[in-house]
């Protein structure tokens, strides 16, 4: 019995040394995560971490290996303790296979000699100058991968025994993911720097707003597009802004959670003269920290596009002039035209056709011109013009012009308005009025007689769609893709007369409104010619 108690006492205080043991190394390690997570410069961490190695395993020298990917070396990048300067004065790179260094690497665990007597090979072979009698080294992981080695030595044989190798190993880890952060963070902070330098050398103004709304950058270029500096702005809500409020209102409609894409792309006109372009994109982060729900960040590009601007407007009026000089002398020859027919023998056929040839290539020049000049005025915003439409009046204006021309086609001609629509409109009337007119006259050339055109109006998701639906012979696939380019003509139907502009002019008025158009056809099956415009269009319509 006395035995067995006291077998039991000395089973009880070696289970307690290893307790404190263990306790010790637990420690040990905290004290090297502690000490070594402090800073995230790589230096410092190097440094610290072969300062508090050395301390806690009690070595006398240590250092810190890097792999070199790219040439498959391993690189000394820090040391403790070592007479030599392996460093910086004689670079230590092992290549990859040599050495006790590659060992590690190959088995991915540790390494130990506790009996070094210098006549080892090793791979560099300065080393062995250093009389060291105990070598540990271990790999150093971070995110799965080796990054490098920790080796910690001493002069005094058999130094390691198996428990401060693990010591060494857990250090190692600790140490490698510590030198991997700063590693991180030395990349974060070089390409913040590059980025900074972009942002401030380009001509493009850039704007940064977080996901509480607030503004975060600001470059040069954007401070003096929006007369301010960057401390007026910074850190501040963008609808608090001193900007002017031109930019701000509509920059605040682009970053509303269920705004259109065309509202995030827009010109608008400074009170000092400016145009710009402002194009806000979207940036998703998930929100790992914030719990309650906040919008994305947004990057704003500013454009100044004044010289721009001022070109169309000058291509227009050269434009204009040149189609002003090109207008007399067509009035000439239509008048000279004109007074032939009074002298020509009218029982004469060949001369009969051969004034109707010229005065429809009169006609049809003059059309030319006019629809040039009109997508030219569209598309520069030149003589540009909002105001409330009432919708019901612009139709049924639109309507009575084009009636005659439905009679003499002998087309049944109707008009269905959604009784959901809203009263008013802000268009340009004219221009809007003109699109119809082409939409419209495009459905009556192309149909045959006895066919039905319908004018259609309604309401779709806060957008107002326009669509002129016929029961005409139909578009062939291939064809409509292209149907709103300038001059562009279906192969198979250029036997009716046109400028190959009509659809053209269509599209830019819808676009210049801030919507879009479409068609949708089948071959035998009639088309749909559509247009849609925001039912608000003073948020999306570009400042012009």
């Amino acid at each position: 019995m006395v035995t067995d108690t006291g077998t039991l006492r000395e089973q009880n205080l070696r289970l307690n040394e290893e307790v404190k043991r263990r306790t010790q190394q637990i420690a040990a390690i905290n004290v090297v995560a502690a000490t070594v997570g402090h800073s995230l410069d790589l230096d410092i961490t190097f440094n610290t971490a072969l300062q508090v190695v050395t301390r806690v395993v009690g070595a006398e020298a240590a250092g810190i290996s890097l792999i070199d990917e790219a040439r498959q070396e391993v690189v000394l990048r820090a040391q403790l303790g070592w007479m030599q300067d392996f460093v910086v004065s004689n670079p230590m790179r092992i290549p990859a296979g040599r050495g006790m260094s590659w060992e590690v690497i190959n088995r991915d665990d540790a390494v130990v000699h506790n009996n070094l007597d210098e006549h080892e090979n090793f791979a560099v072979p300065g080393f062995s100058k250093e009389h060291f009698r105990s070598i540990v080294m271990a790999p150093m992981h971070a995110r799965g991968r080796i990054i490098g080695i920790l080796s910690v030595m001493s002069h005094r044989a058999n130094r390691f025994d198996d428990d401060l190798v693990d010591v060494v190993k857990s250090i190692a880890d600790t140490v490698g993911v510590a030198i991997d952060n700063a590693r991180l963070y030395e990349m974060h902070v070089e390409q913040e720097n590059r980025l900074n330098a972009i942002l401030h050398s380009t001509a493009d103004g850039i704007l940064t707003t977080d996901q509480s709304g607030h503004i975060s950058l600001i470059n040069y270029a954007a401070t003096r597009m929006l007369d301010v500096t960057a401390g007026q702005v910074m850190g501040r809500p963008l609808r608090d802004a001193p900007i002017q409020p031109r930019v701000r209102d509509r920059l605040l409609l682009a970053l509303e959670s269920d705004a259109s894409d065309s509202l995030k792309s827009f010109r608008v006109s400074l009170e000092t003269g400016q145009e710009l372009s402002v194009l806000v994109s979207s940036v998703q982060a998930p929100a790992q920290v914030q719990y309650q729900p906040l919008a994305d960040s947004s990057v704003i590009v500013l454009r100044d596009i004044t010289h721009l601007r001022e070109a169309e407007i000058a291509r227009v009026q050269f434009i204009q002039a040149a189609a002003h000089d090109m207008k007399n002398p067509l009035s000439v020859t239509q008048s000279s035209i004109h007074t032939l027919e009074g002298m020509i023998d009218h029982n004469d056929a060949m001369l009969r056709e051969v004034i109707t040839i010229a005065r429809s290539g009169i006609h049809r020049l003059q059309r030319l011109i006019d629809d040039l000049l009109q997508i030219e005025k569209i598309e520069s915003g030149y003589e540009f013009r909002l105001e409330d439409v009432d919708l019901r009046e612009m139709c049924y204006e639109v309507s009575a012009g084009i009636k005659p021309l439905m009679d003499e086609r002998r087309l049944g001609y109707t008009v269905h308005l959604d009784e959901h629509l809203p009263l008013t409109i802000r268009v340009d009337r004219e221009w809007m009025q003109r699109a119809l007119v082409n939409y419209l006259e495009n459905a009556a050339k192309y149909n045959t007689t006895g066919s039905r055109v319908e004018l259609r109006l309604y309401e779709d998701a806060q957008h107002l769609r326009i669509e002129v639906v016929d029961d005409g012979p139909g578009i062939p696939a291939w064809a409509q893709i292209r149907l709103f380019d300038r001059f562009y003509r279906v192969e198979n139907r250029r036997d009716i007369r046109g400028s190959g502009l009509g659809l053209a002019i269509v599209k830019s008025v819808a676009e210049a409104h801030g919507g879009s158009v479409y068609v949708h056809s089948y071959e035998g099956s009639g088309s749909t010619f559509g247009m849609i415009l925001p039912l608000h269009p003073e948020e999306s319509l570009r400042a012009l």
